[in-house]
């Protein structure tokens, strides 16, 4: 699957200004959800305008861009809405011609993992942009940048739209998944974590330096073991893996993460250890601050899929 999304507007040709400026925060939405759709195994290219000066040089320059790209399967142009100064919330929305369905399923995926209204998909044959791309398109208005609920709602959620809006305009024909986990979780790791001994390793990390990333820069005073030096600031899962179908070698290469979900919040995490035991009755311990992300305590519902990119 090969995906073009572009920001709306330009360096030079703003778009709506409030509490949040459209042109800033669009690019901003469109790297992140690129970033997430490259996890799940989806061809993306990425455009922002910084020639164009008028507003027909604009839509004309992303226009030919995305019809540029050769045959590819979407055409996504992300905005943001405005109407008048707010405290009110005022919610997200989708524009389409031709894919009601698909407008219908980002909109309302945005909304739930932003906590916005959802104003649901719109039909809108007067714009630039959804006539004349090659391929099928969705406009998405992200929310209104004149509106503190909304704003709000977008600063506190900017991982979680993403993720959202990437799952689902990948659909099924994100990359195929091998495992997924779903049950009750805990929490591990970290210079706090009592409930490991001091001296405890990793089933497949065995060195600070095969995986910088999960780790404090120092070994924690009176420990020796790389569970205690897991940093617990970074996002990162242990499941009870079948080696069989997910290797050591394979859990154990940064390229690959797991996404790990509960109710609308998403994000991507590193598989960092075999666990939890199963007489715990759970399928999961998270870092301490994958677990606060989520907003979840022990023994609340998780779900992990791993990988989220083969």
């Amino acid at each position: 699957m090969k995906i073009v999304i572009s920001s709306g507007h330009g360096k030079y040709v703003r778009g709506a200004s409030g509490i949040l400026d459209e042109v800033n925060e669009a690019r901003r939405v469109v790297e992140g959800t690129a970033r997430a759709l490259r996890r799940v195994g989806v061809d993306v290219v990425t455009y922002h305008d910084d020639v164009s000066t008028t507003q027909d040089q604009n839509l004309a320059r992303i226009v030919d861009f995305h019809n540029a790209q050769g045959p590819h399967d979407l055409d996504i142009s992300v905005h943001f809405n405005a109407y008048v100064e707010t405290i009110n919330p005022m919610g997200t929305e989708c524009l389409y011609v031709s894919d009601p369905t698909l407008a219908t399923a980002v909109s309302a995926a945005i909304a739930d993992a932003g906590s916005f209204i959802n104003r649901g998909p719109k039909l809108r044959d007067d714009l630039y942009f959804l006539n004349n791309t090659t391929e099928s398109a969705i406009l998405i208005e992200t929310c209104f940048v004149d509106s503190s609920a909304d704003a709000e709602c977008y600063w506190d959620n900017f991982k979680n739209v993403c993720i959202a809006t990437a799952l689902a305009v990948a659909g099924p024909n994100a990359a195929p998944t091998l495992v997924q986990f779903e049950g009750l979780c805990s929490w591990f790791g970290g210079p706090n974590d009592t409930g490991v001994d001091p001296d405890e390793g990793l089933a497949f990390i065995y060195d600070d330096d095969d995986a910088p990333h999960l780790f404090l820069p120092e070994q924690p005073p009176g420990t020796t073991g790389l569970a205690r030096r897991l940093d617990p600031e970074v996002f990162y899962v242990a499941c009870r893996w079948d080696y069989d179908i997910t290797p050591k070698a394979m859990l154990a290469d940064p390229e690959l993460k797991a996404i790990v979900t509960a109710g609308s919040k998403a994000y991507f995490a590193w598989p960092a250890d075999w666990g939890p035991h199963q007489d715990t009755g759970r399928v999961a311990d998270l870092s301490p601050a994958l677990l606060e992300a989520l907003g979840l305590k022990t023994d609340d519902p998780v779900t992990v899929i791993y990988p989220a990119r083969r």
